[in-house]
């Protein structure tokens, strides 16, 4: 009898400690880290976006790492992120590969130039027409500034080396082309450009919304967004000069803006768990103030949100 009592008691106590380790194990799960890489054009939203989401879920951490567009899907598609932050459309490469798209954002892709450039004045009194930008990044040939009604020097032209939005929502509006047409000197990110530009001035470039404005909306000192001459009438009408965060968001908006572009999470299969919750909270209405109070995105419409969620369900 002893014997039996004895083995019940050890029974119940192994069971007692088995059942800690499974309770333990189980609260060990549920924290989880999500980890995102990609654009550098979202990742000052995504920062913020995470830094919100994780007052209400402290034992979840997150990992964010801005490097292009093009690392972020390649870094999902490979599993070592949960989330790739790509300011461009899919392509159906990725799509093959099990890449669910989650429409989050949107914005624009501007040309920058030397703000101090003997040439400045000139070009931003005619603008540059589309067939311009073309010889200028898809020719390779060397074009002087005279062509812009400027000096007879040489136009420095300023390309990213990284994969990213940026640059292939610029070869889009060149003429549905690929990154991997565009000329130039490479150079790394969207501080990269900006800083080669800054430094060169016979240089111009290109960059996203994100990174061509200070916290107060106006634009960097150092550079001017050059006009685009959409309609091609050889000046640059009060419309196509963008002298500030307002005056780019409305010709954004008003559809008069010719480069922009819609910007994504991209995930393996359908969002689960915690990273669900993340991509929904940023869908939010709380997620969409941040975006507006962040400055550096715009937020996609209620009614693309709608839409967005329901898919996501």
């Amino acid at each position: 009898m002893k014997h039996l009592i004895k083995s019940l008691l050890l029974g119940l106590i192994i069971l007692t400690l088995l059942s800690s380790c499974f309770v333990y194990a189980e609260k060990k799960a549920e924290k989880k880290t999500i980890t995102l890489s990609g654009a550098w054009a979202i990742y000052p939203t995504a920062v913020a976006w995470s830094k919100e989401f994780r007052k209400t879920h402290k034992d979840i951490k997150i990992e964010i790492s801005a490097g292009g567009a093009g690392k972020g899907a390649a870094d999902t598609i490979s599993g070592l992120v949960d989330i790739g932050m790509v300011s461009r459309d899919p392509d159906p490469a990725e799509i093959a590969k099990g890449i669910s798209p989650v429409y989050i954002l949107h914005d624009a892709v501007f040309p920058v130039m030397n703000a101090n450039s003997p040439q400045a004045a000139a070009v931003m009194k005619r603008g540059i027409k589309l067939a311009e930008w073309q010889n200028l990044y898809l020719q390779g040939t060397q074009v002087s500034w005279s062509t812009f009604g400027g000096s007879k020097n040489p136009v420095s032209v300023y390309t990213r080396s990284d994969s990213c939005g940026a640059a292939a929502a610029w070869a889009k509006y060149l003429g549905n082309k690929k990154q991997e047409n565009l000329k130039g000197i490479g150079v790394y990110g969207d501080p990269g450009i900006l800083v080669a530009v800054k430094k060169d001035p016979a240089g111009v470039g290109y960059s996203n919304f994100s990174y061509v404005f200070n916290r107060k909306g106006k634009i960097l000192d150092g550079i001017l967004l050059v006009p685009i001459d959409v309609n091609n009438n050889g000046k640059a009408d009060s419309n196509e000069i963008l002298t500030d965060r307002a005056s780019a968001i409305a010709a954004i908006e008003n559809g008069s803006y010719p480069v922009v572009r819609q910007s994504y999470f991209f995930v393996k299969g359908k969002p689960q768990g915690i990273v669900k919750e993340f991509i929904l909270f940023a869908l939010s209405e709380k997620g969409t103030a941040i975006v507006n109070k962040v400055g550096t995105s715009l937020p996609i419409s209620a009614t693309d949100r709608a839409k967005v969620i329901q898919q996501l369900q």
